[in-house]
């Protein structure tokens, strides 16, 4: 009689690497995040990414989850989501957030939350969007030309306009705790071109947004942001269209998530020709 093996969670070390990358290669859009990390461990050669693999019974890597400073799902099912859950409460509610696939974000949550502290937000509900294709040529004229990467010179003209972003997209500063973190981040997209902005004639950022994540044909935009002087003027549509057209050039997939509330942005994504895909969810810690 031949006995199946249940479902076991395998250590970071003990996942094979070609197993990891079939999953991300799966999973481009969803995990690209985790993908984009794993590869700079990777490249940096003396660390393992952190990345925790559930076995199914048939021997097959079926599932995977990221376990950094945020907890994000490659691939869970409900058994792997418990597996992963109990790993979790294990260690103690030590992470900023939970984010990614809503379904094993949703069902790790639901597992933890009587033994976590209550968090700082929920949104159960985030819309995953994909562009394939560039923009319709008309969104491209006119501002949506004057639309481009910042370079790093410019970070102190860009550093406002991000922390302006994140305080309003999660409630706080992101200078309150972890300042020379967030400054570095800032930093590195400008070094790596990875910021698309449209100044006025003063030289302020008017519109600004992020290739957050990117690894091989997928990019993800975040940090999406106009200045409040220039909101309801129309300029949404004409620089989402082009930073599309822009992180298109290297990556031909461009990718993004917004919160379900949020009509206006999602109005604007579906006019310049993001399509939804999927659905995220994210639990801040």
């Amino acid at each position: 009689m031949i006995r199946r093996r249940d479902p076991r969670l395998l250590p970071p070390a003990t996942v094979g690497r070609g197993e990891l990358d079939r999953l991300l290669d799966e999973h481009a859009v969803s995990s690209v995040f985790v993908a984009a990390h794993v590869e700079r461990i990777r490249d940096g050669g003396s660390a393992t990414p952190p990345v925790y693999g559930v076995r199914g019974p048939d021997g097959r890597l079926e599932g995977a989850c990221w376990v950094g400073t945020n907890v994000v799902p490659i691939a869970l099912d409900e058994r792997g989501t418990d597996l992963v859950a109990d790993l979790l409460l294990r260690g103690g509610p030590r992470f900023a957030s939970v984010f990614g696939p809503a379904e094993p974000v949703l069902g790790l949550w639901d597992r933890v939350r009587e033994n976590w502290p209550a968090p700082f937000d929920v949104r159960a509900h985030q819309p995953l969007l994909v562009m394939e294709r560039d923009p319709a040529p008309a969104l491209l004229g006119g501002t949506a030309s004057r639309v481009r990467w910042a370079g790093p010179e410019e970070f102190d003209r860009v550093l406002p306009a991000a922390v302006a972003m994140f305080t309003e997209e999660v409630g706080y500063s992101p200078l309150t705790s972890g300042a020379e973190g967030y400054r570095r981040r800032v930093r590195s997209l400008l070094a790596e071109g990875r910021t698309a902005v449209l100044c006025d004639e003063d030289g302020t950022v008017v519109f600004k947004a992020d290739v957050g994540s990117r690894h091989g044909r997928v990019c993800q935009i975040q940090g999406v942001w106009i200045h409040p002087r220039y909101r309801g003027r129309g300029l949404a549509v004409p620089c989402m269209a082009a930073t599309v057209a822009l992180a298109r050039v290297r990556t031909p997939v461009v990718s993004l998530y917004v919160n379900s509330f949020n009509a206006p942005a999602l109005a604007t994504y579906r006019h310049v020709g993001f399509e939804q895909t999927g659905e995220f969810a994210t639990v801040l810690l």
